[in-house]
């Protein structure tokens, strides 16, 4: 294309303007385009362009490291602040998480093993409901630095049926990561429920499994590595939009699951030689075991549902044992946001000082075993048991103190008052 001069016979293919009525005129194959236009042209396109949202492009996006990256000792010793036990769980974690980002950041340094890929290694966290596991990924997020998402497995169905893609999770994490790839293509995903993905059953079925070894095959490419095409807003609610490209491979899954009926097939393995004039019965494992699922094989895996590929994708398989009684009363007083400090905090915001008694909270441990959900009932055993004292308190002048005795945990009887102390 050229510039034309001042040729009275040329006028502009969009406006008629005449080239002595514009500055220049800018030629085409047998169409001409005067400096008015491509003015015009250009307001419409940065109007067009402020007014629909974007997806950041990666190659704009600014790279979010990690203020400091924390070694495994201070990654667990954050953890510890609260999360209760589960010492292996929290060791594999800060482990994992560390060499994540070690083996990201591995391409800026130079060393002696130039030609070595360093493959990532994702995490598998298993042990029965309320041990803490969907708290550890929780806490990891406020830990570090980088695009944190949790994603639900029991939603997840095979490509084509009713429900969520398994890119959806890759979504969530765009979403958390606002939209920067780049800084995507560095988080951690963690999928809960993952054991309800288990295949249904070990028979050949007329029926496609979509939920179950549908959803696990699914998951292959994207837990070892793929680039995967997005869609930044859902996939089959906005099929108009464009899909972002993310690369997992530099992304950490971390799955978890209760896998109720894995013990049996843990104890099952363990006792299959004890039997005759050579068995052991002090060495006998029973299902009810609290560390058994740190026992667990990927033979068992297998036989619980999950398919081989997948458990080779999840080479770290890290078991949580259920809480002792100490633990819970632990759970209870010790945590930065332990129950009972928050129930503390609700009443100081009326001016009540909130107090129990030792016997009050082992009877709450109590209860909460009685229940079988772990450390979440003892949030229900609590909110149960103070329901009514939430009710009244707020209406009687002049309390001070309100101590909360096993009687009132037990009985439900009301709790001992104190009047506020006078101020001088």
């Amino acid at each position: 294309m050229s510039d034309i001069g001042d040729d009275l016979q040329l006028t502009c293919s969009f406006c008629n303007r005449g080239s002595d009525e514009v500055n220049s005129l800018i030629a085409g194959q047998d169409v001409y385009i005067c400096d008015y236009c491509i003015a015009d042209a250009q307001v419409i396109l940065d109007d067009s362009e402020t007014s629909q949202p974007k997806v950041k492009s990666p190659r704009k996006a600014k790279r979010k490291t990690p203020k400091r990256l924390l070694l495994p000792k201070q990654i667990k010793k954050k953890l510890d602040e609260y999360v209760i036990g589960q010492e292996d769980a929290k060791k594999s974690l800060a482990v994992a998480v560390y060499n994540h980002y070690k083996r990201i950041e591995s391409d800026q340094f130079v060393t002696d093993y130039h030609d070595v890929e360093i493959e990532k290694s994702n995490v598998l966290l298993l042990g029965p409901s309320g041990t803490g596991k969907t708290l550890l990924a929780r806490t990891l997020a406020r830990i570090l630095n980088v695009p944190f998402s949790i994603s639900d497995a029991t939603a997840l169905t095979e490509a084509g049926y009713v429900g969520e893609d398994v890119e959806t999770i890759l979504s969530n994490l765009l979403s958390a990561a606002e939209f920067e790839v780049q800084d995507a293509e560095r988080g951690i995903i963690f999928i809960d429920e993952v054991d309800k993905i288990a295949r249904k059953s070990h028979n050949a079925s007329i029926t496609r499994d979509v939920s179950g070894e549908g959803v696990q095959q699914a998951l292959l490419k994207v837990l070892e590595g793929t680039v995967a095409g997005v869609p930044p807003k859902g996939g089959r609610k906005h099929p108009e939009q464009s899909l972002v490209n993310i690369d997992t491979r530099g992304i950490l899954f971390i799955c978890g699951g209760a896998f109720e009926g894995l013990s049996e097939i843990i104890a099952r393995r363990l006792n299959v030689n004890h039997i005759g004039f050579t068995s052991n019965p002090e060495q006998k494992v029973t299902n009810h075991d609290l560390t058994i699922f740190e026992k667990v094989e990927p033979e068992d895996l297998v036989q619980y549902g999950l398919i081989p590929e997948l458990i080779g994708r999840l080479p770290i398989a890290s078991g949580l044992s259920p809480l002792s009684d100490d633990e819970m009363m632990q759970i209870l007083t010790e945590p930065k946001n332990a129950i009972v400090r928050q129930f503390q905090k609700l009443f100081a915001l009326d001016g009540v000082k909130l107090v129990y008694d030792e016997a009050a909270l082992r009877c709450v441990v109590e209860r909460a075993r009685a229940l079988g959900t772990g450390a979440r009932g003892l949030r229900s055993v609590l909110e149960q048991s103070m329901l009514n004292i939430m009710f009244e308190i707020p209406s009687i002048k002049d309390v001070g103190v309100c101590r909360i005795s096993e009687e009132t945990i037990k009985q439900g009887t009301p709790p001992i008052y104190e009047k506020r102390k006078a101020s001088a």
